[in-house]
């Protein structure tokens, strides 16, 4: 695979390292000298100290024959331009680090997939485990449609009833699922069904149209008072 990492800032080198070690044909083009240089002495790699805003310096980096290119620059706008061209040079993937989150529409209406800066992901991270301890894991979806890791406690209502059970008796609301359980006793995930007994100790993964909500973490055992 030929990828462009354009950016050799703190993103930009993790992705080098990550895309080097899994045999990537990589080329980085770096406008700092000194961070182009470190890269150059670190990886087997091709860099290049240019301008990526620059359409020749892209096809200098096989704009031509590459599979995707990702920018990982400190400003959304610079980005944006870097993705404009990539786009126009007919790379098949083009993505982008987002600092701004209201920036997304512009990336999206060229057809580019803004990730969040992992600085933000690291805050909001540390956010919601500081918030909600309870919560091993979780993914946005939608809004606030949310998928999330949590361990049974011991005072969870759900505790040892089945999910038919729990959701007939109201416990778990239509707009929430539970879609697979590690259990206490076991390493092994399974897929839930109607008939899987919840335990205290169980780990589960739980898709919710509500996020993280108190009225849906409750029911496992996490009482929340956040709203």
């Amino acid at each position: 695979m030929h990828f462009i990492v354009v950016g050799a800032g703190s993103v930009g080198t993790l992705l080098v390292d990550l895309a080097s070690r899994s045999r990537n044909d990589v080329v980085v083009v770096e406008q700092d000298v000194t961070r182009a240089n470190e890269i150059a002495d670190e990886y087997d790699c091709l860099v290049l100290n240019d301008d990526a805003t620059s359409e020749e310096v892209l096809e200098e980096a096989g704009a031509d024959r590459a599979d995707a290119l990702v920018s990982t620059l400190e400003l959304d706008a610079t980005n944006l331009f870097v993705c404009l061209l990539a786009t126009e040079l007919e790379i098949p993937t083009v993505v982008s680090v987002l600092h701004r989150p209201e920036h997304r529409g512009l990336f999206r209406k060229m057809g580019v997939n803004a990730v969040k800066s992992p600085h933000q992901l690291a805050a909001e991270s540390l956010y919601r485990t500081a918030r909600q301890p309870a919560i091993i894991d979780y993914m946005p979806i939608h809004g606030d449609s949310e998928v999330f890791v949590i361990d049974v406690s011991e005072e969870a209502p759900v505790a040892d009833r089945t999910l038919e059970e729990a959701r007939s008796s109201g416990l778990i609301p239509d707009d929430v699922l539970v879609v697979a359980i590690v259990p206490a006793d076991d390493d092994e995930p399974r897929i839930c069904r109607s008939s899987t007994e919840i335990e205290p100790g169980d780990r589960l993964t739980v898709y919710s149209e509500r996020g993280t909500d108190p009225a849906v973490t409750d029911v496992f055992g996490f009482f929340d008072d956040y709203p």
